[in-house]
């Protein structure tokens, strides 16, 4: 089932429960409902929301993601469901003892997916792909030569510019980047979990303070496509460098959610393509299957049946 991505962004919403449907009350407006078992991730960016204890119980029993924001509108926290799959100890295991080649051939197969994506957005908007068609296929096993640094080298500067640096604590473009991944990477891990996976234990990503390395993981090859919604964003407003504080700047970002994109010749909505990728890396992990369900291109249209909301 297509799961909804809902963002809470009224000031004084306040969130419950009632029959199986997450109410939602907000100043001034109409109380809405939305079916519980309809929600995939619900970002909540209002400081002054309050909530009922059913809402995280609820949502979280149905395999929701609940993400917070701080004043700045980045997440600061997210939850996650903890029992996700009838067999989650065993695939734990096989995860645990998984063998450091095969880790190394699913990153070889990640960074070429990132790195022909990134490639993909260039050649939208300059008519070439910078080489890093070319670079992809270069990639090797755990890719030693560093190769998705090469090809950040060149994109970056090629995609917002010359002067552009990629910053994690900047305003503008980068605040607007790492909106847009911070999103994307909830639902990654929403899927990784759901898929019976730890997802702290990456096959790339080691950092002991990391709770997500294996949705970093995962992670990779989906961050083209914000990258490809932030430079549309600064191509409507021109000379106006967007801001995240602009709602409707959040709201396009989270319509990426809507998009269709292409995967082992499949035409899936966004999220459905994500889910299917962490299926296809559970499996790799486990014995069962050797090759990863990447996305093949960029977004081909909207999604047939809407699977995001904004209150």
């Amino acid at each position: 089932m297509l799961r909804k991505t809902v963002e809470i962004a009224t000031p004084g919403t306040r969130l419950s429960v009632a029959h199986r449907q997450l109410v939602i009350e907000r100043p001034d407006q109409p109380r809405a409902t939305l079916p519980i078992e309809d929600l995939g991730v619900v970002v909540v960016d209002d400081a002054r929301a309050t909530y009922t204890q059913a809402v995280f119980i609820e949502l979280l029993a149905a395999g929701a993601t609940v993400m917070v924001t701080g004043r700045d509108h980045l997440p600061v926290g997210m939850m996650l469901p903890l029992d996700a799959h009838h067999v989650q100890t065993e695939r734990h295991r096989a995860q645990v003892d998984a063998g450091r080649p095969l880790k190394k051939r699913l990153w070889q197969a990640l960074v070429r997916a990132k790195i022909a994506l990134q490639g993909d957005v260039l050649r939208t908007f300059g008519g070439e792909d910078g080489g890093l068609g070319c670079m992809a296929r270069r990639v090797r096993s755990g890719d030693p030569d560093n190769l998705e640094a090469q090809a950040a080298q060149r994109y970056w500067p090629r995609l917002f510019g010359p002067d552009f640096r990629r910053d994690r604590t900047a305003e503008g473009i980068n605040a607007l980047l790492n909106y847009g991944y911070a999103v994307v990477r909830a639902a990654t891990a929403r899927a990784v979990v759901a898929s019976g996976l730890i997802p702290s234990l990456g096959v790339f990503h080691k950092n002991r303070g990391n709770p997500f390395c294996l949705a970093d993981d995962l992670l990779e090859p989906y961050r083209p496509f914000v990258d490809w919604r932030v430079r549309l964003l600064c191509d409507e407003s021109g000379t106006e460098v967007p801001s995240l504080d602009h709602r409707p700047n959040r709201a396009a970002l989270l319509s990426l959610f809507n998009e269709t994109v292409v995967v082992e010749g499949r035409r899936l909505p966004f999220l459905l393509a994500i889910q299917t990728g962490a299926v296809s890396l559970c499996r790799a992990l486990v014995g069962e299957g050797k090759t990863l369900a990447l996305p093949e291109g960029l977004p081909i249209g909207i999604a047939s049946d809407e699977d995001k909301e904004a209150d």
